[in-house]
Protein backbone atom coordinates (compact mmCIF):
# COMPACT_ATOMS: atom_id res chain seq x y z
CA UNK A 1 0.00 0.00 0.00
CA UNK A 2 0.87 3.13 -0.83
CA UNK A 3 2.90 5.77 1.92
CA UNK A 4 0.71 8.92 2.12
CA UNK A 5 2.14 12.06 3.09
CA UNK A 6 2.27 16.02 2.29
CA UNK A 7 3.80 16.20 -1.10
CA UNK A 8 5.85 19.65 -0.32
CA UNK A 9 7.95 17.57 2.54
CA UNK A 10 11.56 16.71 0.74
CA UNK A 11 10.50 12.77 1.68
CA UNK A 12 7.71 13.11 -0.97
CA UNK A 13 10.87 13.80 -3.79
CA UNK A 14 13.40 11.85 -2.37
CA UNK A 15 10.84 8.50 -2.36
CA UNK A 16 9.53 9.25 -5.66
CA UNK A 17 12.67 9.40 -7.06
CA UNK A 18 13.37 5.77 -5.79
CA UNK A 19 10.41 5.05 -7.09
CA UNK A 20 8.44 3.98 -4.34
CA UNK A 21 5.01 4.73 -3.75
CA UNK A 22 4.04 7.53 -2.49
CA UNK A 23 0.52 9.43 -2.43
CA UNK A 24 -0.21 13.35 -1.73
CA UNK A 25 -3.42 13.46 0.75
CA UNK A 26 -5.12 14.83 -2.09
CA UNK A 27 -5.06 11.98 -3.84
CA UNK A 28 -5.83 9.62 -1.03
CA UNK A 29 -8.85 11.33 -0.08
CA UNK A 30 -10.22 10.84 -3.48
CA UNK A 31 -8.72 7.16 -3.77
CA UNK A 32 -11.61 4.39 -4.32
CA UNK A 33 -10.12 1.03 -3.89
CA UNK A 34 -11.25 -2.69 -5.84
CA UNK A 35 -9.25 -5.70 -5.02
CA UNK A 36 -6.80 -6.76 -7.76
CA UNK A 37 -7.70 -9.12 -9.92
CA UNK A 38 -5.17 -12.05 -10.66
CA UNK A 39 -4.91 -14.70 -12.97
CA UNK A 40 -2.95 -17.72 -12.91
CA UNK A 41 -2.63 -20.10 -16.03
CA UNK A 42 -1.63 -23.11 -14.27
CA UNK A 43 0.16 -25.83 -16.57
CA UNK A 44 1.74 -28.49 -14.02
CA UNK A 45 0.57 -31.83 -13.51
CA UNK A 46 1.04 -30.90 -9.67
CA UNK A 47 -1.84 -27.97 -10.17
CA UNK A 48 -3.01 -28.04 -6.27
CA UNK A 49 0.66 -27.86 -4.89
CA UNK A 50 1.29 -25.52 -7.30
CA UNK A 51 -1.79 -23.17 -6.94
CA UNK A 52 -1.37 -23.28 -3.06
CA UNK A 53 2.20 -22.13 -3.64
CA UNK A 54 1.27 -18.87 -5.51
CA UNK A 55 -1.71 -18.23 -3.54
CA UNK A 56 0.90 -18.53 -0.65
CA UNK A 57 3.03 -15.76 -1.88
CA UNK A 58 0.28 -13.17 -3.32
CA UNK A 59 -1.95 -13.66 0.42
CA UNK A 60 1.17 -12.09 2.15
CA UNK A 61 -0.02 -8.58 1.46
CA UNK A 62 -2.38 -5.88 2.38
CA UNK A 63 -4.06 -6.07 -0.54
CA UNK A 64 -7.61 -7.71 -1.49
CA UNK A 65 -6.64 -10.23 -4.06
CA UNK A 66 -9.19 -12.02 -6.90
CA UNK A 67 -7.42 -14.99 -8.12
CA UNK A 68 -9.20 -16.61 -11.42
CA UNK A 69 -7.49 -20.07 -12.01
CA UNK A 70 -7.03 -21.02 -16.04
CA UNK A 71 -6.82 -24.60 -17.52
CA UNK A 72 -5.73 -25.60 -21.25
CA UNK A 73 -8.77 -26.86 -23.24
CA UNK A 74 -6.37 -28.48 -25.76
CA UNK A 75 -4.85 -30.45 -22.93
CA UNK A 76 -5.95 -32.06 -20.04
CA UNK A 77 -4.34 -33.01 -17.22
CA UNK A 78 -3.92 -36.57 -16.06
CA UNK A 79 -2.87 -35.46 -12.89
CA UNK A 80 -5.74 -33.50 -11.63
CA UNK A 81 -9.68 -34.76 -11.76
CA UNK A 82 -12.01 -33.56 -14.35
CA UNK A 83 -14.40 -32.55 -11.40
CA UNK A 84 -11.99 -30.34 -9.78
CA UNK A 85 -10.77 -28.49 -12.99
CA UNK A 86 -14.41 -28.14 -13.54
CA UNK A 87 -14.97 -26.53 -10.26
CA UNK A 88 -11.87 -24.44 -9.57
CA UNK A 89 -11.04 -23.56 -12.84
CA UNK A 90 -12.03 -22.12 -15.98
CA UNK A 91 -11.16 -22.65 -20.09
CA UNK A 92 -9.19 -19.67 -21.43
CA UNK A 93 -12.23 -19.44 -23.92
CA UNK A 94 -14.45 -18.12 -20.85
CA UNK A 95 -12.06 -15.71 -19.65
CA UNK A 96 -10.35 -14.06 -23.25
CA UNK A 97 -13.12 -10.66 -22.68
CA UNK A 98 -12.01 -10.15 -19.62
CA UNK A 99 -9.31 -8.01 -18.04
CA UNK A 100 -7.04 -8.28 -15.76
CA UNK A 101 -4.05 -6.49 -13.26
CA UNK A 102 -1.64 -9.55 -13.21
CA UNK A 103 -1.37 -12.74 -14.80
CA UNK A 104 1.06 -15.88 -13.73
CA UNK A 105 1.67 -18.59 -16.22
CA UNK A 106 3.70 -21.59 -14.48
CA UNK A 107 6.20 -23.69 -15.83
CA UNK A 108 5.43 -27.21 -17.32
CA UNK A 109 6.99 -30.66 -18.11
CA UNK A 110 7.50 -30.48 -21.59
CA UNK A 111 11.73 -28.61 -21.86
CA UNK A 112 12.48 -31.45 -24.10
CA UNK A 113 9.74 -31.25 -26.74
CA UNK A 114 9.86 -28.45 -29.43
CA UNK A 115 7.85 -25.33 -28.76
CA UNK A 116 5.45 -26.29 -31.71
CA UNK A 117 5.11 -29.92 -30.36
CA UNK A 118 3.19 -29.11 -27.07
CA UNK A 119 -0.41 -30.42 -27.74
CA UNK A 120 -1.61 -27.21 -26.41
CA UNK A 121 1.01 -24.65 -28.31
CA UNK A 122 -1.80 -23.01 -30.51
CA UNK A 123 -3.75 -22.44 -27.46
CA UNK A 124 -1.07 -20.91 -25.51
CA UNK A 125 0.35 -18.82 -28.20
CA UNK A 126 -3.44 -17.14 -28.04
CA UNK A 127 -3.24 -16.15 -24.58
CA UNK A 128 -0.03 -14.62 -24.71
CA UNK A 129 -0.94 -12.32 -27.25
CA UNK A 130 -4.20 -11.49 -24.47
CA UNK A 131 -1.66 -11.25 -22.21
CA UNK A 132 -0.51 -8.37 -24.00
CA UNK A 133 -3.79 -6.42 -24.16
CA UNK A 134 -5.54 -7.34 -21.35
CA UNK A 135 -3.15 -7.83 -18.45
CA UNK A 136 -1.20 -5.14 -16.95
CA UNK A 137 1.47 -7.75 -15.75
CA UNK A 138 2.30 -10.96 -16.35
CA UNK A 139 5.26 -13.01 -14.78
CA UNK A 140 6.35 -16.25 -16.90
CA UNK A 141 7.52 -19.47 -14.76
CA UNK A 142 10.82 -21.53 -15.82
CA UNK A 143 8.94 -23.35 -19.11
CA UNK A 144 6.50 -20.95 -19.19
CA UNK A 145 9.40 -18.19 -19.46
CA UNK A 146 11.46 -19.85 -21.90
CA UNK A 147 8.23 -20.59 -24.22
CA UNK A 148 7.06 -17.22 -24.28
CA UNK A 149 10.73 -15.58 -24.70
CA UNK A 150 10.94 -17.73 -28.09
CA UNK A 151 7.42 -16.60 -29.25
CA UNK A 152 7.37 -12.52 -28.44
CA UNK A 153 11.53 -12.57 -28.68
CA UNK A 154 12.62 -15.47 -31.29
CA UNK A 155 14.97 -16.62 -28.42
CA UNK A 156 16.08 -20.11 -28.72
CA UNK A 157 15.79 -22.59 -25.30
CA UNK A 158 19.04 -24.92 -25.08
CA UNK A 159 18.82 -28.57 -23.95
CA UNK A 160 21.42 -28.51 -20.42
CA UNK A 161 24.30 -31.38 -20.46
CA UNK A 162 22.53 -32.61 -16.55
CA UNK A 163 19.19 -31.39 -15.03
CA UNK A 164 19.97 -28.09 -12.98
CA UNK A 165 18.79 -28.80 -10.00
CA UNK A 166 18.86 -26.98 -6.61
CA UNK A 167 19.38 -23.91 -4.78
CA UNK A 168 21.54 -21.53 -6.33
CA UNK A 169 23.23 -18.03 -5.20
CA UNK A 170 22.19 -14.92 -7.23
CA UNK A 171 23.01 -11.31 -8.04
CA UNK A 172 20.73 -8.53 -8.96
CA UNK A 173 22.19 -6.40 -11.34
CA UNK A 174 22.46 -2.95 -9.85
CA UNK A 175 21.23 -0.41 -12.35
CA UNK A 176 21.44 3.73 -11.84
CA UNK A 177 17.87 3.90 -11.28
CA UNK A 178 16.29 1.47 -9.15
CA UNK A 179 13.78 -1.63 -10.61
CA UNK A 180 10.93 -1.65 -8.94
CA UNK A 181 10.30 -5.21 -8.52
CA UNK A 182 14.08 -5.83 -7.23
CA UNK A 183 12.91 -2.86 -4.04
CA UNK A 184 14.74 -4.54 -1.39
CA UNK A 185 16.14 -7.57 -2.03
CA UNK A 186 19.80 -8.24 -1.45
CA UNK A 187 22.49 -7.69 -3.50
CA UNK A 188 22.88 -11.65 -3.65
CA UNK A 189 19.92 -14.03 -2.84
CA UNK A 190 18.37 -17.81 -3.69
CA UNK A 191 16.16 -18.99 -5.89
CA UNK A 192 15.19 -22.83 -6.73
CA UNK A 193 16.13 -24.34 -9.94
CA UNK A 194 14.48 -28.02 -11.50
CA UNK A 195 14.82 -27.75 -15.31
CA UNK A 196 16.38 -29.28 -18.62
CA UNK A 197 16.94 -26.51 -20.47
CA UNK A 198 17.98 -22.93 -20.41
CA UNK A 199 18.03 -19.56 -22.34
CA UNK A 200 21.63 -17.85 -22.56
CA UNK A 201 22.44 -14.30 -21.07
CA UNK A 202 24.10 -13.61 -24.49
CA UNK A 203 20.66 -13.91 -26.44
CA UNK A 204 18.87 -11.96 -24.17
CA UNK A 205 21.55 -9.13 -24.08
CA UNK A 206 20.92 -8.66 -27.93
CA UNK A 207 17.16 -7.62 -27.37
CA UNK A 208 17.09 -4.16 -26.22
CA UNK A 209 13.38 -4.72 -25.21
CA UNK A 210 14.27 -6.58 -22.62
CA UNK A 211 16.67 -6.54 -19.19
CA UNK A 212 18.51 -8.81 -17.33
CA UNK A 213 17.53 -8.01 -13.59
CA UNK A 214 19.27 -10.76 -11.76
CA UNK A 215 21.78 -13.87 -12.26
CA UNK A 216 23.78 -16.55 -11.49
CA UNK A 217 26.90 -17.87 -12.06
CA UNK A 218 25.69 -21.31 -12.27
CA UNK A 219 22.00 -20.77 -13.26
CA UNK A 220 22.42 -18.00 -15.60
CA UNK A 221 20.15 -15.49 -16.47
CA UNK A 222 17.22 -15.86 -13.72
CA UNK A 223 14.62 -12.59 -13.90
CA UNK A 224 13.89 -10.76 -16.87
CA UNK A 225 11.97 -8.34 -17.32
CA UNK A 226 10.53 -6.35 -20.42
CA UNK A 227 11.53 -2.50 -20.03
CA UNK A 228 7.84 -1.86 -18.80
CA UNK A 229 7.69 -4.69 -16.62
CA UNK A 230 4.54 -5.69 -18.69
CA UNK A 231 6.51 -8.73 -19.04
CA UNK A 232 8.63 -10.79 -16.27
CA UNK A 233 10.50 -13.89 -16.98
CA UNK A 234 11.46 -15.65 -13.87
CA UNK A 235 13.52 -19.04 -15.05
CA UNK A 236 13.57 -20.16 -11.28
CA UNK A 237 10.67 -21.21 -8.81
CA UNK A 238 10.81 -18.68 -6.06
CA UNK A 239 7.11 -20.22 -5.26
CA UNK A 240 8.78 -23.80 -4.31
CA UNK A 241 7.48 -24.65 -0.72
CA UNK A 242 10.38 -26.44 1.53
CA UNK A 243 10.10 -30.34 0.60
CA UNK A 244 9.41 -29.42 -3.24
CA UNK A 245 12.97 -29.93 -4.38
CA UNK A 246 13.32 -33.47 -2.12
CA UNK A 247 9.93 -34.58 -3.90
CA UNK A 248 11.58 -33.91 -7.12
CA UNK A 249 14.51 -35.83 -6.16
CA UNK A 250 12.68 -38.79 -4.61
CA UNK A 251 10.62 -39.22 -7.40
CA UNK A 252 13.52 -38.86 -10.29
CA UNK A 253 15.32 -41.78 -8.01
CA UNK A 254 11.38 -43.92 -8.06
CA UNK A 255 11.74 -43.60 -11.90
CA UNK A 256 15.11 -44.64 -12.56
CA UNK A 257 16.45 -41.23 -14.01
CA UNK A 258 19.83 -39.74 -13.85
CA UNK A 259 19.83 -37.41 -10.37
CA UNK A 260 21.88 -35.83 -8.34
CA UNK A 261 20.98 -34.43 -4.71
CA UNK A 262 19.61 -31.29 -5.16
CA UNK A 263 23.20 -28.67 -5.19
CA UNK A 264 22.73 -26.94 -1.90
CA UNK A 265 19.32 -27.85 -0.28
CA UNK A 266 20.30 -30.34 2.50
CA UNK A 267 22.37 -29.10 5.31
CA UNK A 268 25.20 -31.36 6.65
CA UNK A 269 22.64 -33.28 8.94
CA UNK A 270 20.56 -33.95 6.06
CA UNK A 271 17.74 -31.82 6.58
CA UNK A 272 16.63 -28.95 4.22
CA UNK A 273 17.73 -25.65 4.82
CA UNK A 274 14.94 -22.84 3.40
CA UNK A 275 16.82 -19.83 2.26
CA UNK A 276 14.51 -18.59 -0.63
CA UNK A 277 11.40 -17.51 1.09
CA UNK A 278 11.87 -14.15 2.15
CA UNK A 279 13.24 -13.19 -1.26
CA UNK A 280 10.11 -15.08 -2.44
CA UNK A 281 7.81 -12.97 -0.83
CA UNK A 282 9.41 -9.77 -1.46
CA UNK A 283 9.56 -10.17 -4.55
CA UNK A 284 5.88 -10.90 -5.07
CA UNK A 285 5.43 -7.85 -2.95
CA UNK A 286 7.52 -5.96 -4.92
CA UNK A 287 5.40 -7.26 -8.57
CA UNK A 288 1.52 -6.76 -6.81
CA UNK A 289 2.29 -3.01 -5.56
CA UNK A 290 3.87 -2.45 -9.28
CA UNK A 291 0.68 -4.05 -10.82
CA UNK A 292 -1.61 -2.29 -7.72
CA UNK A 293 0.65 1.13 -8.96
CA UNK A 294 0.11 0.91 -13.14
CA UNK A 295 -3.52 -0.03 -13.55
CA UNK A 296 -6.43 1.94 -13.91
CA UNK A 297 -9.15 1.50 -11.48
CA UNK A 298 -11.67 0.19 -14.73
CA UNK A 299 -9.37 -2.57 -15.70
CA UNK A 300 -11.78 -2.49 -19.57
Amino acid sequence: MPIVIDRNIPAYSVLQGERIFVMDKERATSQDIRPIEIAILNLMPTKKETETQFMRLLSNSPLQVNITLIHTESYRSKNTEAEYLERFYQPFERVKERHFDGMIVTGAPVEDMDFKDVAYWNELTKLFDFTRTNVTSTIFICWGAMAALNYFYGIPKYPLPRKLFGVFTHRRELAAEPDPLMRGISDEFHVCHSRHSTVRASDLKKEPRLKILASSHRAGAAIVSNLSHSEVYVLGHMEYDRNTLQKEYERDLAKGLPIEKPFNYFNDAGGIKMNWSSTANLFYNNWLNFVYQTTPYRLN
